[in-house]
């Protein structure tokens, strides 16, 4: 439709505020998301549940069948840097299978797609290239900026140890934020705060959400007004020739 994005890809170093931002969409109501936020109805395509059934799978190779773990050491790291891209690959596997299955499914549906990337693993840089072609000249990006400092923070504050496999409420050791996400490349690829960025040449419109102050969970009241000025933008970005 031409009131909606296709696809929303929601970026942002971890504990940015990216999931408090998909639970407050999903519980609106649907005329208001479309209004004011040019989304449909909700899709959302995630990396971590992939991830996470990753390690759970080779903790069970490991300590139950005695076989070699596939993916990740024993530290939880992954044994490979090309299987970050292999999760973003899948992701766009998965965009592809909802349009096979149903071509009108954009009419009322927007593919929210949510990943972080550090810089340690080749960063946006490296990832938003392994989306198919078709996927990034229907996206728009929204980039959730924080600090190191704020990310970790949060990260810390979110952590449920009796759910790590949970949206809202897994987390990462401080050794593998400083690792993983310290340094991130955002602001060296898209450094405004909103434009077109060039993935393989196509240019992918952009705008930056700023949440260091923590409207997400801190000022839950500010987060409305803050969100669709971010996505207003962006909206107009993608509407452009």
């Amino acid at each position: 439709m031409d009131d909606i994005f296709d696809i929303l890809i929601l970026t942002g170093r971890p504990a940015s505020g990216k999931s408090e931002i998909i639970d407050f969409l999903t519980r609106l109501p649907v005329r208001t998301r479309r209004r004011r936020y040019h989304l449909g109805t909700l899709d959302i395509l995630d990396d971590f549940p992939l991830l996470w059934a990753w390690l759970e799978e080779d903790e069970i190779l490991s300590a139950k069948l005695n076989r070699p773990r596939l993916h990740t050491n024993e530290q939880g790291y992954f044994v490979h840097p090309s299987l970050w891209h292999l999760l973003v690959e899948r992701l766009s596997l998965e965009y592809q299978k909802r349009r096979r299955n149903d071509p009108a499914w954009h009419d009322h549906a927007t593919a929210l797609v949510e990943f972080s990337r550090g810089a340690e693993h080749g960063g946006y840089a490296a990832a938003l290239p392994h989306l198919s072609d078709d996927m990034l000249r229907r996206a728009a990006i929204l980039y959730v900026n924080v600090s190191f400092a704020e990310s970790l923070r949060k990260n810390r504050r979110r952590f449920n140890p009796d759910r790590p496999d949970s949206i809202l409420e897994h987390g990462l050791s401080d050794t593998k934020m400083e690792a993983l996400y310290r340094n991130d490349d955002w602001a060296e690829i898209a450094p405004g705060a909103s434009g077109l960025l060039d993935v393989r040449g196509i240019r992918v419109p952009y705008a930056v959400f700023e949440n260091e102050d923590d409207v997400t969970t801190g000022q839950p009241d500010l987060l409305p007004a803050r969100l669709e000025t971010a996505l207003g933008q962006l909206w107009d970005l993608r509407r452009r020739p």
